[in-house]
């Protein structure tokens, strides 16, 4: 055997092993700006779905997760480019949208329609993939009836689909200044730990392999 063929081999043994580290399952964070890690020094590893990506990696499980945050993004922005978040395998989505549907006032109605929507065509993709949602609550400077027909939202949208749910993404950091970021809005790198910690209660359990969907 010649040393061109030996090397060739070799080559072609030590893709073949990079191909099977990889993982065989996708769990994409589809979001806004809390999702993307915004005002964060380092989002690649501060933001919530990167320390995900770190809990994972620690517990040995052949997960990706993919961070399709989009600062600035509402749940009518998120219904149109969910085609093109979807042009991915995934076998997990966790749906954290409508913070700025809320900050606009935009009508309860709406963010409840676009997010069954979105849950539509999750499903009309990939039926066998797993949905999670999360929940948002509003600043008190809303109004007592906004406020609560919001946060209502999330939980009737979660009961109608069946989804899994986590009802507030922001418990224990909302509110907390020492735990977000200037504009009292995003979470610091602290606060970034604690929302990671509540989501990872919520994903953790979908990612047995008993409950995910293979899509490889």
């Amino acid at each position: 055997m010649s040393k061109v063929i030996a090397l060739s081999l070799l080559s072609l043994s030590v893709i073949g092993s990079l191909w099977a580290e990889e993982p065989q399952h996708a769990l994409i964070f589809f979001g806004d700006s809390l999702t993307a890690g915004y005002g964060l020094e380092e989002p690649e590893r501060e933001s919530f779905p990167a320390l995900i990506q770190e809990k994972i990696n620690e517990a040995h499980l052949p997960w990706k997760v993919v961070n399709a945050g989009l600062s600035g993004d509402t749940t009518s922005g998120g219904l149109k480019r969910i085609d093109w978040v979807m042009r991915q395998p995934f076998d997990i989505i966790f749906i954290e949208l409508g913070a700025n549907d809320g900050l606009r006032g935009i009508t309860t109605s709406l963010v409840k329609l676009n997010l069954q929507k979105i849950i539509s065509k999750i499903r009309a993709k990939q039926p066998k993939a797993k949905i999670a949602i999360a929940g948002m609550q509003l600043p008190i400077n809303y109004g007592d009836a906004y406020r609560k027909a919001f946060s209502d939202v999330f939980s009737e949208v979660a009961n109608s689909e069946n989804v899994t749910f986590e009802p507030f993404l922001l418990e224990g950091v909302g509110a907390v200044p020492s735990l977000n970021q200037a504009d009292g809005i995003h979470p610091n790198s602290e606060g970034s730990k604690i929302v990671a910690e509540g989501v990872w209660k919520v994903v953790a359990p979908l990612l047995k392999p008993s409950q995910s969907a293979s899509t490889r």
